[in-house]
């Protein structure tokens, strides 16, 4: 006869996430949430790491996710905090495979500096979340967290507590339900969340959340238990235990799946029943939602705010109100669907003006290279990420700040090859591209990150950052070097000229066929920072047949006519259309002085 296991709630979460078919697993060490990673990292199959913290971690685990490979990320609390940046935009780009994020709060701080109530992310992100209340559930709820990820493409919260994820139990495995393999699929207006974008997707994240509250009514995570006496009880996570022992005979709305709320049943607990109460930890997150529905109830009148509870403290805080009148029988008053605008329809009279980077930027020779390579290309924040947008179509994610690097490497580790490249400015490197770098190198994750180095905070008015030493008030002080830091780290660094398009190609090619981690720092100066005159562009018209590869690159000063290619004022001479013409009929004109010596 099998013996049943008997595990923590962190145990578990590892086992069932196994059972869940679970591709990669990382995560920072944080009381109550370290244990699932060790855990994980003595079971067979799924790819385990520790990451250099937990804003690393979610990028490294939504790059495993976009790779289709189902990824788990654990944290404590505060960690979440951490890691809010990608987990807010993550709810609006939604995943690939599943992805679900392991918050392991600390009622009591048993050893954390607060004991803040990370429910309240669910609401803010408007995402799914999960509340096991034992380790059996802790185990089954993986699974659960992970089919809904995929079904409504979004991130899952599994929010523990420190007694669930340390207390022990007897825990049935179950068969392995693993999803079905899902390979990455290029989707610029699904993962690059520039403003055109993001607002469709924060559309769509609106929609899927009613669509989430709907399936909470039906869900068997959320359910309806009858007792004996006219005593409601709506509950979550390790409060349910307490109060089942508090009071045996009472009815029960346990909520598995606490966010968002199932209304109808709540409303029918109350038909149920005289009175109701909310047991939970922390905030009255479940309480003022409850209130909101116009529905009496007792619960942080009496029941602690801070601190962990027990079935002493639930007892003694009910049992006097017992004693009272039950208040009058009320109607739940459902609120509305929110009201969700549509998409904007384009107006017919007026011309497309779509962003693109500037003439001359020196950003678009390492793109027109990078678009003919195999590989992914996660981008970051910045002017740069105009390299997303047409004709360039070379950049496939922006999620925040420095997040390209994580993303590439969860790709990269997932799939065991070097199937995507980073690119990150030399203000954001600065921002928050070092952590990751150090984490790739760390976990040995092969990749090429190229640092487009403009030598500015470009897109918000060329502001300084360390990179330039440049302050405020625009005296000069100590200046980084990037390859120089690279190096440090342990990470091999190269810096090329960004307007030499054939040391870009050559640089990007070896990168790619070693197959370690590397950086390309291409560097050029902004060219909205140079006020000198430039000469423009030449058009030989016997020779261009608009074949349309310099059109390509997205240069405003660049333009189709009807018989050959027109070059504006706007144009540097940045020689970067040059190299793509393969009739050599683009060319600078001669210096003044060319052949004059002497003459």
């Amino acid at each position: 006869m099998e013996r049943i296991p008997f595990l923590s709630g962190n145990e578990a979460i590892a086992r069932g996430a196994v059972r869940a078919g679970l591709g990669l697993a990382c995560g920072y060490p944080g009381t109550p949430s370290t244990e699932i990673i060790e855990e994980l990292a003595g079971l067979a199959g799924p790819i385990v790491e520790w990451c250099i913290n937990e804003k690393v971690a979610l990028e490294t685990g939504i790059g495993a996710s976009l790779a289709g490979a189902r990824a788990l990320v654990t944290m404590k609390h505060v960690g979440l905090n951490v890691a809010a940046d990608p987990f807010m935009t993550l709810a609006l780009t939604g995943v690939n495979a599943g992805l679900v994020v392991v918050s392991a709060d600390d009622p009591g701080m048993h050893s954390s500096q607060n004991e803040q109530d990370n429910r309240h992310f669910a609401a803010f992100a408007k995402v799914p979340m999960l509340e096991p209340s034992d380790s059996q559930e802790a185990y089954d709820f993986v699974a659960w967290a992970f089919d809904l990820s995929e079904e409504f493409d979004t991130p899952v919260l599994l929010r523990s507590t420190t007694r669930v994820s340390h207390g022990r139990g007897r825990v049935v495995p179950r068969a392995p339900v693993g999803g079905e393999a899902v390979a990455y699929v290029k989707d610029i207006a699904k993962y690059v969340m520039v403003p055109e974008y993001a607002r469709e997707r924060n559309r769509l994240a609106l929609v899927r959340l009613e669509a989430l509250r709907r399936r909470a009514e039906e869900s068997p995570l959320n359910i309806l238990e009858a007792g004996t006496t006219d005593i409601g009880i709506i509950t979550s996570g390790i409060a349910y235990a307490y109060a089942r022992e508090a009071f045996p005979k009472a009815w029960f709305l346990k909520l598995g799946m606490s966010h968002p709320l199932p209304y109808r049943k709540i409303a029918k607990l109350y038909e149920s029943v005289s009175r109701v109460f909310v047991v939970e930890e922390l905030d009255p997150f479940l309480e003022d939602q409850v209130r909101a529905l116009g529905l009496p109830v007792v619960g942080k009148e009496v029941i602690p705010s801070n601190g962990e509870l027990n079935q002493e403290i639930v007892f003694n805080a009910f049992e006097p109100v017992l004693k009272r009148r039950p208040p009058r029988r009320r109607r739940p008053v459902f609120p509305p669907p929110p009201v969700v605008t549509p998409a904007p329809r384009p107006v017919d009279d007026l011309p497309v003006r779509p962003p693109v980077l500037c003439p001359g930027c020196p950003h678009r020779a390492v793109y027109a290279m990078l678009r003919r390579q195999s590989v992914a290309v996660m981008g970051d924040i910045g002017c740069y990420t105009l390299g997303a947008l047409p004709p360039l179509l070379s950049l496939e994610s922006c999620l925040c700040m420095g997040a390209s690097i994580g993303m590439m490497a969860g790709m990269n580790r997932a799939l065991g090859r070097l199937a995507a490249a980073a690119v990150i400015g030399d203000s954001t490197f600065f921002h928050s591209g070092i952590t990751p770098l150090i984490d790739a190198r760390y976990n040995e994750t092969p990749g090429l990150v190229i640092v487009l180095d403009n030598r500015t905070t470009a897109m918000t008015g060329h502001q300084g950052h360390p990179g330039t030493g440049l302050h405020p008030d625009r005296s000069s002080g100590p200046a980084l070097d990037i390859e120089q830091l690279c190096r440090g780290i342990g990470v091999p660094a190269t810096t090329v000229d960004a307007f030499d398009e054939e040391a870009v190609k050559s640089a990007i090619k070896r990168a790619l066929t070693g197959g370690d981690l590397s950086v390309l720092v291409a560097l050029a100066p902004c060219i909205l920072m140079d006020r000198s005159p430039h000469e423009r562009v030449v058009v030989d018209d016997d020779r261009c047949n608009l074949c349309g590869l310099c059109v390509e690159l997205g240069c405003p000063a660049v333009v189709a006519g009807d018989e050959t290619i027109a070059i504006t004022g706007d144009c540097t001479g940045c020689g970067v259309c040059l190299a793509v013409c393969a009739r050599g009929a683009l060319s600078l004109p001669e210096p003044a002085d060319a052949g004059g010596a002497g003459s």
